[in-house]
């Protein structure tokens, strides 16, 4: 008799299921073990795992290295167009804005989405064409300015009278230039509204020139934390502008606020940092007192052009030099015109037109006069010249004529 098979008498619920590792092939024959494929897929993830580990995330290294970097691109942005630039408080200010007479901004945008040449956007370009067709029928000096709007775009904001018009729209331009700045009453199709407060335009057109890109935003925002610190979210305003000239005076700001006479005065700076942000409101708003150091002109003044004019008198009684250093030449002032250094019509500029013609015009006459001068020196040596000749032809006749009776008398002697 065959003995029996010990492994086939075994039953089979005597077989122990141990967790196994995962190199483990467990036997083929054995139903009662789990299915291959779960091992082999263990097996595979095991190996997957062991031959491609994840990458690691980013460490704190890598992310303080892109922090770095980051800032080293802040600071050479602050050293090379910011507020502690070479150029800063290089000019004497004063002088520096064209006189003017009427302010409009017109809201449109935020600052951020401006284009370098925001004026030709379709409504600030359609206003500014009107009012330059219109500037002979205007009739006071206007300056037009954008000013960021987003939710309120269209708006008209319009200085000193403090009015404001809603919703300007394309179709509106002709009767709205029509209506309000040539016969000087409400516009027909919208509403008009009066303001108060203190309002305070920021150039912060970047996308034109990096510098007021650079400082508009900042002195906004330290603008609104001094305004929010004093509770006067409700008494003074503030906003983005585009271009109003004079990039290198970055930061530039314009402030309209009542004088100590209740008077509505604009009054333009440069070279603002956010540390004089604290003054401004406790002084020029609050007290109306206007900070010489950084003043450049103001709306409604009546100054000869900003290079050529020699003294200015300034809203405190005092008195300020214009610096040799601010002076360029008409060719540049030509130049920078011709590029449309700002939008506006009817002296809607903020560049220096005025100082071009009065240094080409002071030129010709210095030059008529110098060349007066030199003729009448001409003049003056000839007839000078003419004198000496007659004295001594005088003097030659007197001693021919006395050697000739000289002799006449000796002869008769002789006879």
């Amino acid at each position: 008799m065959t003995p029996a098979n010990p492994l086939l008498q075994s039953p089979p619920a005597r077989i122990l299921h141990v967790p196994f590792p995962f190199s483990f092939k467990p036997p083929l024959r054995r139903s009662a073990h789990p299915s291959r494929s779960l091992f082999t897929s263990s097996r595979s993830f095991t190996r997957t795992r062991l031959n491609n580990p994840p990458k690691p995330l980013a460490s704190s290294s890598s992310t303080m290295a892109d922090s770095n970097n980051l800032s080293t691109v802040f600071a050479e942005d602050e050293a090379k167009f910011g507020f502690t630039r070479e150029e800063m408080y290089s000019s004497n200010l004063a002088g520096t804005v064209n006189p003017y007479d009427r302010h409009l901004f017109l809201r449109h945008k935020s600052y951020t989405d401006w284009a370098s040449r925001v004026e030709e956007d379709l409504l600030p370009k359609l206003l500014s064409s009107v009012l330059k067709s219109r500037k002979n029928d205007i009739p006071v000096k206007t300056l037009l300015t954008v000013i960021e709007g987003e939710e309120s775009d269209g708006d008209v904001l319009i200085f000193p009278e403090m009015i404001k018009y809603k919703g300007l729209m394309d179709s509106d331009v002709d009767g709205f230039v029509e209506d309000v700045l040539v016969n000087g009453k409400p516009w027909a199709s919208g509403v008009q509204e009066t303001f108060t407060g203190s309002y305070v335009f920021v150039c912060a057109h970047g996308s034109r020139d990096k510098r007021c890109g650079v400082c508009g935003p900042a002195l906004i925002q330290k603008l609104n934390e001094e305004i929010e610190l004093r509770g006067l979210k409700d008494q003074v305003f503030v906003s983005a502008c585009s271009h109003i000239g004079g990039h290198k005076y970055a930061g530039n700001l314009i402030i309209f606020s009542p004088d100590s006479e209740g008077k509505i005065m604009g009054h333009w700076y440069g070279y603002v940092t956010p540390d004089d942000v604290p003054e401004f409101l406790d002084k020029h708003i609050a007290k109306g007192e206007i900070i010489e150091r950084l003043w450049r002109g103001q709306m409604g003044a009546s100054t000869e052009g900003g290079d050529k004019t020699e003294e200015q008198k300034l809203p405190n009684g005092t008195e300020a030099k214009k610096n040799e250093k601010h002076e360029e030449s008409a060719a540049q002032k030509t130049k920078e015109n011709v590029g449309g250094c700002c939008q506006g019509a009817n002296g809607f500029t903020c560049c220096m037109t005025a100082s071009s013609e009065v240094s080409e015009r002071k030129k010709s006459e210095e030059t008529i006069e110098v060349r007066g001068k030199t003729e009448m020196g001409r003049s003056t040596s000839w007839v000078e010249s003419w004198e000496q000749r007659d004295v001594l032809t005088a003097a030659a006749v007197i001693g021919a004529v006395a050697t000739i009776a000289v002799a006449y008398s000796y002869y008769r002697r002789l006879h």
